[in-house]
């Protein structure tokens, strides 16, 4: 089963969790999801039950977007799913997929749960 990636090359955790799939000798596809522009509502909505997240804890609330946009501010499920589609910076990343489960590698030891 193949290894898939969300990727931001000028993410120094995304740049991580890639290098630490490398050294495991995994070549993951690769997906720049902030040029290729992935995910579609429903395809974030598969990617959210593979992480077994709600979209808000998929925010990143460092950004200074969120910051400005969307701090304080209360949004349904499925508006945040919107939000995170239409912003993909907000996305925490690396993300990292395999089959049927995914996790979040900006820790780079939850990754070895896919492995």
């Amino acid at each position: 089963m193949s290894y898939k990636i969300y990727h931001n090359a000028r993410c120094r955790k995304s740049r991580g969790g890639l290098q630490y799939l490398e050294g495991k000798g995994i070549k993951p596809e690769i997906v720049e999801y902030l040029k290729d522009k992935p995910f579609t509502e429903e395809s974030l909505k598969e990617i959210l039950d593979k992480l077994g997240l709600l979209p808000q804890n998929l925010i990143r609330t460092q950004e200074a977007d969120y910051k400005l946009n969307y701090k304080g501010k209360h949004h349904s499920e499925k508006e945040w799913v919107k939000i995170l589609v239409e912003n993909p910076k907000l996305i925490r990343r690396p993300i990292i997929e395999k089959g049927d489960k995914a996790v979040l590698g900006d820790i780079v030891e939850h990754i070895d749960v896919l492995l």
